[in-house]
């Protein structure tokens, strides 16, 4: 079992590193090999062009676009931790998705329509956000939010999505409660 974690945050302060540091410290601890790909660090560039739409109409892809596939390719679980803003995924995170996840990698359109092709694969999330657990389920912000990403995203590849975790109003929960969520993390099944 192989996992590959790919993490979303630009402040090494914040509290989805804490989660971060929570969920590579339990796979270095369970002895599971796993790939990490900080998207921050990376510098990865969001942006799909229109070198990267040639390159896929002459069966072609990018050093740096191969190399992400490979990750993916090589894992069976795929860890996503990012916060929630603007009630979607962060632009660096939705690049990612945009440039990676590409047809005939992903997925492919056949006579029997779109078909994913990662269905080998169980993705697990994490999410922060600033507001309350009331106000996502009230105005139906989490459900959209699990459709647009769990369904309309990984499932649509094929994957399985086996834990989507919300982690609500961070920055004003106490100490204590933030490590309740630390200790939800380390207590997950994946």
């Amino acid at each position: 079992m192989k996992y590959l974690v790919v993490y979303a945050h630009p402040n090494p302060r914040s509290f989805n590193h804490a989660i971060k540091e929570v969920v590579l410290a339990k796979l270095r601890g369970g002895g599971k090999k796993f790939d990490f790909r900080n998207l921050y660090e990376l510098k990865f560039d969001p942006v799909l062009n229109a070198g990267d739409f040639i390159l896929m109409q002459q069966g072609k892809i990018s050093p740096e676009i191969l190399k992400e596939q490979t990750c993916i390719k090589e894992a069976d679980i795929l860890i996503f931790i990012y916060p929630v803003w603007w009630y979607g995924m962060p632009a660096i995170l939705k690049g990612y998705i945009d440039r990676v996840f590409s047809h005939g990698f992903a997925y492919r359109i056949s006579e029997k329509g779109l078909e994913g092709l990662l269905g080998d694969k169980k993705v697990v999330i994490f999410n922060t956000t600033g507001g309350p657990e009331e106000h996502y389920s009230e105005a139906g912000y989490a459900e959209a939010l699990r459709k647009t990403t769990d369904a309309g995203t990984f499932e649509l590849c094929g994957m399985k999505v086996i834990l989507h975790k919300y982690f609500y109003s961070v920055p004003s929960v106490s100490q204590e409660q933030r490590l309740e969520m630390l200790r939800e993390v380390e207590n997950s099944d994946f």
